[in-house]
């Protein structure tokens, strides 16, 4: 069997059986995140003893690294190619892996274990900024840009997979072994991850590549990127907040948050992950970012688990096809020969959100209870809803409207 990835325009081959690969070595290498997911913001709170400001500011800091370093790895995944910038991911991945296990050893000193556990929390922002930018290249380079949607969104359910089965193994990793489990966990799964990468190898790219045109990007990126940044802010308060606000409410097990959250985003990106490429991403991500509302109100008064699950399923759903869905806008109108810069400014505008809304969405918990958090987050999401309405509007109708009267 070849085990060389190439280009290939052959419709009869689906999207999903090029992708699987490329999907694999996702899956494994965000394991190390979803490990983390429930683990990390009650090691914060309840062993070192810090506050929820602090929680979001640890949660938080892997997105403001990765917002950094989005626009570097999409230009090096343009230049060098996506395998390499997918190798630079996972490496950094297991230097914050390493910093985990420094930071156990200032546990007794909060402070300085928890600004290790910063450092170490940033640099698996940058693994996701090179590992996820470098995916979507790759597999863009295969299927081409009218399978965007597609694209980004069975890459996605890799990613989301490794969150179903990471939060559970984590919980259980944590409960035996504590915090030196996910450490040490956090360093081997990125060294599996580049062990089943070393075989495959794709098309490189051009060194003599066109520069990326910034104003044209700019152009592209900016609806739909502010679009799925407000909506990213019921995402920061899912990742964030989801464990405390079983914790507070005695609902155990907590993992089962995260794997009902995991679980739903599956199935949207599965059963309607190539919709946006048919309909339309502004349509598909309208209808969508008013399902996540919907389901961040529901958890905000959920009155049980079973309430709380239920609007946990909505809201993931819903957001499942919200970012394939704008960025579908994004690289329509973007240049075709900076794919990776455009979708690297796309995911930026999530980054900006996740690593801003993490720490203010903790204040609001500190100061008004965590179910605030999902009653914020929804009306910020209506917010998003309408913005992605007027692109819609903009990107659909009123050209055909226009065309009409000529």
């Amino acid at each position: 069997m070849d085990r060389t990835l190439r280009s290939a325009k052959a419709p009869s081959v689906p999207s999903h059986h090029m992708l699987f690969p490329i999907m694999a070595f996702v899956f494994v290498g965000y394991l190390v995140i979803g490990i983390a997911l429930p683990v990390v913001p009650l090691y914060v709170r309840n062993e070192l003893g810090l506050s929820n400001f602090v929680v979001g500011l640890v949660a938080g800091s892997p997105f403001l690294a990765a917002l950094l370093s989005r626009l570097p790895a999409g230009r090096y995944s343009d230049r060098a190619g996506a395998k390499r910038a997918v190798v630079t991911g996972l490496l950094s991945a297991v230097v914050g892996g390493v910093l985990f296990f420094i930071s156990l050893a200032f546990f007794r000193q909060a402070n300085v274990s928890v600004a290790i556990l910063l450092v170490g929390r940033a640099l698996l922002g940058v693994a996701d900024s090179f590992v996820i930018t470098g995916a979507l290249s790759w597999g863009l380079k295969l299927r081409g840009a009218e399978h965007t949607g597609r694209v980004m969104a069975w890459v996605g359910t890799s990613l989301y997979a490794a969150f179903a089965l990471g939060a559970p193994l984590g919980s259980a990793l944590y409960a035996s072994h504590g915090f030196n489990a996910i450490a040490v966990a956090t360093i081997l799964i990125p060294l599996c991850a580049l062990g089943l990468l070393a075989p495959l190898s794709v098309a490189k790219s051009s060194s003599k590549a066109a520069a990326a045109d910034l104003i044209s990007i700019a152009r592209a990126v900016w609806a739909p990127g502010v679009a799925l940044a407000l909506s990213g802010v019921g995402f920061a308060a899912l990742m964030a907040f989801l464990a405390l606000l079983f914790v507070d409410h005695h609902w155990a097990p907590v993992w089962s948050a995260f794997s009902v959250l995991s679980l739903s985003f599956i199935v949207g990106r599965v059963l309607f992950g190539g919709l946006a490429d048919k309909v339309g991403g502004a349509r598909v991500a309208f209808v969508c970012v008013l399902v996540e509302a919907a389901g961040l109100f529901l958890i905000g008064v959920a009155p049980s688990m079973a309430v709380a699950l239920t609007g946990v399923a909505l809201s993931s759903f819903g957001y499942s096809l919200v970012y394939p869905g704008l960025g579908v806008e994004a690289i329509k109108y973007g240049p075709s020969q900076s794919r990776g810069v455009t979708m690297g400014a796309y995911t930026a505008c999530l980054d900006l959100s996740l690593g801003i809304s993490s720490p203010v969405l903790g204040v609001i918990a500190s100061a008004v209870g965590m179910d605030s958090v999902y009653l914020v987050s929804g009306i910020v999401a209506l917010l998003a809803g309408g913005l992605t309405l007027r692109l819609w509007l903009r990107k659909r109708i009123l050209p055909a409207l226009h065309a009409h009267r000529l």
